[in-house]
């Protein structure tokens, strides 16, 4: 018997999630190249690993089995990599990251001409993906680790599973059309009459400013609801409304358009995920180094390395 590390990790995913369809998202396949490899696993066993109960999928007994030990050779595989990583002279490796804009913008090319100067035989490739959405493609094994972030006013729930280590904090700014105060400090509820522009509340920039909002005593009045911060800022430019921007969300900011401080500043962290299995390995160690190097260099360091 043969068994593929792929479809392994495609029950595993199946066993966490419990339909075809959410286990093909996490892993970003289709649907039906999930199920077809799904099926082919069971040929390769020689038993019925799953049955349907509805829209979702339960696992057989052998089923569960095999996802179990698909768990730990999934950790077993990590620490090889690592350990084969630590025996080669020089440091050599090639990581995915998850990012988002501003993280890509603001902060990684510093990061990254950083780590090359030092460390040239380590090749960071990167993946744009919500920031609701990377830590869970570092849990399935879709990222070697990714950027997150965690808001004040809005706590995220953490995977135990996962290791988070902060590298920067940064502030969260008031941004106007050009001329709508000439205050350099306001607070959060003089912008309680504005038309907003902001994320819808299923992100966690969305959720987090509407809770710092309400914690000031009024409800956002958003005439405009967009995903991404660039187009929020570009429309702010254009004098449709008001909205808040991290010092890293600053990167993006268009020409015509006013930054100003709040008084009771909403605060972010920006940490960097990463399996808890993967801890030790050098080349993941080196590349928060830089990252946390660059984020210092731009005032945003973090007190403290663990949340």
């Amino acid at each position: 018997m043969e068994l593929s590390l792929r479809r392994l990790r495609m029950l595993r995913e199946l066993h966490r999630r419990g339909t075809v369809t959410a286990a093909a998202q996490a892993l970003h396949y289709t649907t039906s190249a999930v199920s077809q490899q799904l099926t082919q696993l069971e040929r390769d066993v020689g038993a019925k690993l799953f049955e349907r109960r509805g829209r979702r999928v339960q696992l057989t007994e052998i089923g569960l089995l095999l996802a179990e030990h698909a768990e730990e050779i999934m950790r077993s595989v990590d620490r090889a990599t690592s350990a084969l990583e630590q025996t080669q002279e020089g440091v050599t490796a090639r990581l995915t990251v998850g990012v988002w804009a501003s993280v890509a913008s603001g902060l990684l090319p510093s990061a990254l001409s950083l780590l090359a100067a030092e460390h040239p035989g380590i090749e960071v490739r990167t993946k744009e993906l919500a920031p609701e959405d990377t830590a869970v493609a570092v849990r399935d094994g879709s990222l070697d680790f990714s950027f997150v972030i965690n808001y004040s006013d809005y706590p995220m729930p953490w995977d135990p599973e996962l290791t988070r280590v902060v590298i920067a904090v940064e502030r969260l700014h008031a941004a106007l059309p050009p001329g709508t105060v000439s205050a350099r400090t306001m607070a959060l509820a003089d912008l309680a009459e504005h038309p907003w522009i902001l994320a819808g509340p299923t992100s966690h920039f969305g959720r987090a400013v509407r809770s710092a909002c309400q914690r000031c005593g009024f409800e956002p009045k958003i005439n405009h609801e967009v995903g991404e911060q660039a187009t929020a800022l570009a429309m702010v430019s254009a004098g449709l409304g008001v909205t808040l921007v991290s010092d890293l969300g600053l990167t993006l900011r268009p020409p015509g358009m006013d930054v100003v401080a709040l008084t009771e500043p909403v605060m972010r962290t920006i940490s960097i995920a990463h399996r808890g299995t993967e801890a030790h390995r050098q080349p993941l160690q080196l590349v928060i180094d830089a990252v946390r190097a660059a984020a210092a260099a731009q005032g945003l360091a973090a007190r403290s390395p663990y949340p």
